[in-house]
């Protein structure tokens, strides 16, 4: 592929195809075929110009200011502060204060006690004065809502770390959890990887109960309603009446903190070289702990708690792997929790893909061969703990994180080299992950993302797990996505697995027709991954799941023709239907599931396609400032990059494909 060949070309190739068919009335009618070809051109050329030399694309991963604040905190606590850097994040932080005074979990979102008080405590170190006028701003909207005790639980280790609240302010875990038998009810295997890997070093930090060095001495006493050392409220939750087992593991956490004394010191010490060699051993060098922000920096910490020195290679990897998520835009910067080059690079592909043209095949072409020798087919990662017999075959989603494939990124790899012209060539990679990923299939017929039938949901009880997301259990988009690449690649084997996922989807749809969509925000997201996996499973487009879905969505529709949703449907009090502005990702969502339900040719799909050509900008792409989706559900939310530029491009080029042949069904 000739990445300097001028975009014109490819713009009369595309226009030229299009003449043949305009021969088509309905094709003519619905959209003006040039200006749809044009779109995609120069969406498809820019997509290519953004592609990495070695293959792969790459977007930034942005989450809320929590991130970048605890990145300064991290500094502090190991006194290893690089001001130019510092500089940059406080900026950071400060540009995105809210109009309520303190900091939200995502673009326009409401006042979120904990991202607040990490934010000026972080500020504070980094040398705002608490009587600039924006501190006292957010001072004034933590205090009007009780204070920083009402934090939620990892804000507050952070503060017991800091020594600014007592420690009988967080949860009780010791490190000797490390050896409780599986049969207990609590065990690491019974929660997700990520709660896995941010716990283990916590352990180690809440066991040991080391105090920051903290080289300026910063305290934030005054966001207090109560001094921290009289508070004796710090589980309480205004309007929230704990449960029974809410009620017996406060108990137990209590009878646990009376015990902890009584200890013998060389049980500590064994469950202390177990959690570290444990930690030791998913280090992941450059990549760090689970290759999320969380984990990473508790690792870091921990490793200089258990007296590691500065210069030691473990921990020198564990610093370079948290400076790799920085990203630095002028006189800001900001830490990413993770990067996502597997996830953008095989979407990108999926979009490429359905494009077409030289330039698209070709590239789909080489993230492929970056993609393949990044499968995990002698992984011996966490998921073995329920499937020990199970040969590997599944991906990750970063760049390296050898202990967690994840089966949505699996199926979605897997997907695109189906598809591909010389899909022969990777057949075995294909059904390597097949294989893998029936093999991963929840009892109840469903999917999760890391782990198998990781359910008790009692965890979610205990007082560790404040922000209800201790668990992986299954959900409807990562099983939609595999039921969409079984249904496309069609292996008899996997029938029996492919009709488990098919009903446990059709258990899953709420009654307003639409899904659940765990990782993407949130409805729409969750729709179109279903419809998405009907139509490949041969699902009818007149089926009563499918008409629901379709009428779901046309309600839904702006007068703009667009479609949005905002991350306040996570909350209780608000519906699916609930109308936001409209944004270039979720309305490309909504159109690729209505293609797919057999809905290419009505009037929604082409106001839709219409929004998205209105919407495109003059580079190709397009932008919104929202967040895409959730990490978890009310507690952490993060924008792709990537989600406005290839899921566009992706929809428009499935709509002229649809009606260039025909519908789907």
């Amino acid at each position: 592929m000739n990445r300097d060949s001028p975009l014109l070309d490819s713009s009369a190739t595309a226009a030229s195809a299009a003449r043949s068919d305009m021969s088509s009335p309905v094709f003519h009618k619905l959209v003006e075929p040039l200006a749809l070809d044009r779109a995609i051109a120069v969406a498809r050329e820019e997509l290519v110009r953004r592609q990495s030399a070695a293959g792969y694309w790459l977007f930034e991963l942005e989450a809320d200011c929590t991130i970048p604040a605890e990145y300064l905190l991290m500094m502090h606590f190991l006194a290893e502060i690089d001001q130019p850097l510092e500089a940059k994040m406080a900026a950071h932080l400060r540009a995105r204060q809210a109009e309520h005074g303190g900091w939200p979990l995502y673009h326009g979102g409401d006042f979120d006690m904990s991202c607040s008080v990490k934010v000026y405590y972080a500020l504070k170190l980094a040398g705002d004065s608490p009587e600039a006028p924006h501190m006292r701003r957010a001072r004034a909207a933590i205090l009007e809502r009780g204070g920083a005790a009402r934090a939620n639980v990892f804000t507050r280790i952070t503060l017991a770390l800091f020594a600014q609240i007592p420690w009988r302010g967080v949860p009780y875990i010791p490190v000797e959890i490390m050896l409780l038998p599986r049969w207990f009810p609590f065990h690491l295997d019974k929660v997700s990887y990520w709660s896995r890997t941010v716990m283990v070093p916590l352990f180690i930090l809440c066991t040991r109960k080391p105090v920051a060095r903290n080289p300026r001495n910063v305290h934030i006493r005054e966001l207090f309603t109560t001094p921290p050392e009289k508070e004796r409220h710090y589980f309480w939750r205004p309007g929230v009446r704990p449960g029974f087992l809410a009620r017996v593991f406060r108990g137990l956490d209590r009878f646990g903190r009376m015990l902890d004394p009584a200890i013998p010191a060389a049980l500590r010490e064994r469950a202390t070289r177990r959690a570290e060699a444990w930690m030791i051993e998913r280090l992941n060098g450059e990549h760090g702990l689970g290759a999320i922000f969380p984990a990473m920096v508790n690792a870091l910490e921990a490793l200089a708690v258990l007296g590691y020195a500065s210069d030691d290679l473990r921990r020198l990897a564990a610093k370079r792997a948290l400076r790799r998520l920085v990203v630095v835009n002028g006189s800001e910067a900001y830490c990413q929790p993770c990067v996502s080059p597997v996830w953008d690079s095989a979407l990108a592909c999926l979009a490429m893909q359905e494009t077409g043209g030289a330039s698209a095949l070709a590239a789909s072409t080489r993230v492929l061969e970056w993609l393949e020798p990044l499968q995990l087919l002698e992984s011996d990662g966490d998921w073995r703990a329920r499937r020990p017999g199970l040969a590997g075959g599944g991906w990750a989603f970063q760049f390296s994180n050898g202990y967690y494939p994840d089966l949505d990124d699996t199926a979605v790899v897997a997907w695109a080299m189906h598809q591909a012209d010389d899909s022969e060539r990777y057949a075995h990679s294909v059904n390597r992950a097949l294989d893998w990923l029936t093999g991963m299939q929840s009892g109840n017929g469903g999917f999760a993302s890391f782990d198998v039938d990781n359910t008790a949901y009692y965890l979610n009880e205990i007082p560790f797990a404040d922000h209800g997301a201790l668990l992986d259990p299954p959900t409807s988009d990562v099983t939609a996505r595999v039921v969409t690449v079984l249904a496309r690649v069609g292996r008899h084997q996997d029938k029996r697995a492919l009709a488990r996922a098919i009903s446990y989807l059709r258990a899953e749809q709420e009654a307003d027709g639409s899904w659940f969509g765990r990782w993407g925000t949130n409805y729409i997201y969750g729709t179109w991954s279903v419809l998405t996996a009907f139509a490949q499973a041969g699902v009818s487009s007149d089926d009563p799941a499918v008409r629901r879905a379709v009428g779901w969505l046309t309600v839904c529709q702006n007068a703009d023709g667009g479609w949005g949703e905002s991350n306040d449907s996570y909350t209780p009090q608000h519906r699916a239907s609930a109308r936001t502005a409209s944004t270039p990702h979720q309305s490309a969502w909504a159109v690729l599931a209505l293609i797919a339900a057999g809905e290419a040719e009505s009037d929604v799909v082409r106001r839709g396609v219409e929004y998205l050509l209105r919407t495109q900008q003059a580079q190709g792409l397009w932008s919104d400032p929202g967040f895409t989706a959730p990490g978890f559900p009310r507690v952490f939310y993060l924008r792709y990059h990537g989600y406005c530029a290839y899921f566009p491009l992706w929809a428009l080029a499935a709509y002229r494909s649809r009606l260039r042949r025909g519908s789907l069904h």
